[in-house]
């Protein structure tokens, strides 16, 4: 289900072009069909149509939700210091997956034990597009403050914060809400679209069970009590083949 909170999972996308390899290995789904029609689901945020899903453009889309392990390679590499406040405290608690060790200027971050591959929570809006301006720019030393954004200000919530936009020529990037509806519930071959992620239509709704290989089946309504590992479940894909964008964080 899509966060509706200041919280948020990581969800990244990028353009068809060809990358090196790192060591924040991402597996990235495909998703064609350029030029496709929207869904009309009435209303919309302010200037928008509520026509969602139309891309015209192939781009790729991270299979599964960004994961503690991930998030933890780009605060080893980025948040020594955390000026910019990438970490959160709720990451440490029960349903986050990272803990913080050290002083300001030599913090380290570890994966909970159990938790590497369960998707990070309590990161905010701000704290995604910096990781995925490091993802753009190479991990490692790459710049948080440059790439496929420009948040102004150093600060943890940009003087920009309001205006900041994707810059052209961004190679990773998070999803827009088009690029995500399309991920999540349009079907090339019926040019037409899902009710549920997991391919299947209003009568057929999405069930919450633990992890299972079942069809048609998430981690939701607090079945498990707490994040699953990502890809637990492998019957469950959306028409392109991403999982958990119903489900799970």
């Amino acid at each position: 289900m899509r966060p509706s909170s200041r919280w948020m999972f990581i969800v990244i996308a990028i353009v068809c072009m060809r990358l090196p390899a790192w060591a924040v290995s991402v597996a990235w789904t495909p998703v064609g069909n350029p030029g496709n029609g929207c869904l009309y689901t009435g209303g919309g945020a302010t200037g928008s149509s509520g026509c969602y899903g139309a891309v015209p453009y192939a781009y790729g889309i991270d299979t599964y939700e960004v994961t503690n392990a991930q998030y933890a390679e780009f605060l080893n590499a980025k948040a020594k210091t955390d000026q910019l406040g990438l970490y959160n405290t709720g990451m440490g608690s029960g349903s986050g997956g990272i803990t913080r060790s050290g002083s300001s200027g030599s913090y380290t971050y570890t994966p909970i034990a159990g938790r590497a591959d369960m998707p990070v929570n309590f990161v905010s809006f701000f704290d995604s597009l910096r990781f995925a301006n490091w993802m753009n720019n190479g991990q490692g030393s790459g710049d948080t403050e440059t790439g496929a954004y420009t948040p102004l200000g150093d600060t943890p919530t940009p003087s920009n914060g309001n205006t900041v936009t994707r810059n052209a020529g961004a190679t990773i990037f998070l999803t827009s809400e088009n690029e995500w509806f399309k991920a999540a519930y349009y079907d090339a071959a019926s040019a037409s679209y899902f009710y549920y992620p997991a391919g299947t239509d209003l009568n057929t709704p999405t069930v919450c069970a633990p992890p299972t290989g079942t069809p048609n089946r998430a981690n939701c309504g607090n079945v498990v009590g707490g994040p699953t590992v990502v890809g637990s479940y492998p019957g469950s894909p959306s028409p392109y083949g991403t999982f958990d964008q119903g489900g799970n964080v």
